[in-house]
Parts: C-alpha cells; structure tokens; sequence
C-alpha cells in the first residue's frame, strides 16, 4: 500500500507525519487518509513506531510528532497494550461506565461480556483477574461500540487478538468486517495472520531496533 492515501470520506487524515525516538527518524513525511470502509493493518519490527502511530492517531501522543492529524469521526475507540480498566472496579462496573461516557446502551453489557467469554466473571473485581482476562474486558468495549451502531466510528486496535482464544479471534475479525462494511473503520497491529476475506490496506514501518 502507498502511505499516501485519499478519500473524500476520511475518518482521520494524517499529512507529513515525522517520528523520532532517541534521536532516531522512524516516520518521515508520511501521508495517510483512513477513510470509510477501510482497513488497514500497520506492520512492522519491534520499535519500528506501531504503537506510537496509533496512539498519535487517537489523539494519546504527540511525544517526538511533527505533522497534522485531523479527525472527523464520529466516535474513535482505541485499545492499547494495557487493560484500561479500574482494578477496584467489576468488569461490568467498568462498562457501565464507559457506556455512560461515551453513550452507549448499558443494556448490552452482559451481550459484550459474553462474547469475550467473561460472562460468568462480570461482578468480580478486576483486580482479581488474570491480564488476559482483564484485557478482554477492554476488549467488550469494542462490542459496545459495535452495537451503538455509529457509522462513522473509527477503531485503532493494538494487537487485538492477544489473551483470545480462536474462537474469538474469529469473532473478533468478522466483527471488524462487519464494522467497515456498514461505514467505518478499522486500523490495527497484528502479528497473527488475520482471517479475512475483507480487502486489506497495509502500511509497513520500517526502522526497527
């Protein structure tokens, strides 16, 4: 895929994006339109600046940025490495939550859990959860978003598939095709090969360790 890539109906546009990490260039001058209907998927080595892109494009991180990023998305959802979740908090505590933030219907709730498979764990405190499963409770935030039904709604997602099982990797997968078909969008970090039948944009970073 060409970084440079334009569409009337972009959901974040990104125009001469440099990177630089301990004095080292990881991005320069790129150029990238994320629009309606679009998934991409990042690759690249180790410190190569994934994680740091993402979190650049949800507005997280402007640490050794140069360049614009604008958004014109309805809603953006972005899942990082960590849980982001309250540890004193259940899992469906935490949701209601984030559904009050965001205006999401609290009465998927208990659907989003189910379909992380943390329906039977929902009122015990995160705390006392393992990483994955507390990963998959920032996960359901994903579902909730889907069922809201925005059409243009943006999801930058790293490394998505960690701490699931198959069955939720695929779940999870014809969720994203389902989320660009109907008008949004998807951009992701994977090391797993993704199982897709949905057209697939790459943008490949370079400048590993």
């Amino acid at each position: 895929m060409s970084a440079a890539q334009s569409s009337a109906s972009a959901l974040v546009s990104v125009r001469g994006l440099g990177l630089e990490r301990g004095g080292r260039p990881l991005l320069d001058g790129l150029d990238l339109d994320i629009a309606a209907g679009d998934l991409v998927l990042i690759e690249g080595p180790n410190g190569s600046g994934k994680t740091t892109l993402l979190r650049s494009l949800a507005g997280l991180s402007r640490l050794g940025l140069t360049g614009n990023i604008a958004r014109h998305c309805d809603e953006l959802l972005y899942l990082g490495h960590r849980a982001g979740i309250k540890q004193l908090l259940t899992p469906r505590e935490n949701l209601a939550w984030a559904c009050r933030s965001q205006g999401w219907d609290a009465a998927a709730i208990d659907s989003a859990l189910e379909r992380v498979g943390l329906s039977g764990r929902a009122d015990v405190f995160c705390q006392h959860l393992s990483a994955g499963q507390q990963r998959r409770v920032n996960l359901a935030r994903l579902y909730l978003s889907f069922d809201a039904g925005r059409e243009n709604s943006l999801w930058l997602l790293d490394e998505p598939f960690t701490a699931i099982d198959r069955d939720g990797v695929a779940a999870l997968a014809a969720t994203m095709a389902e989320q660009v078909a109907r008008g949004g969008a998807v951009a992701l970090t994977s090391h797993q090969d993704l199982p897709l039948d949905t057209p697939l944009r790459r943008l490949v970073l370079g400048g590993g360790p």
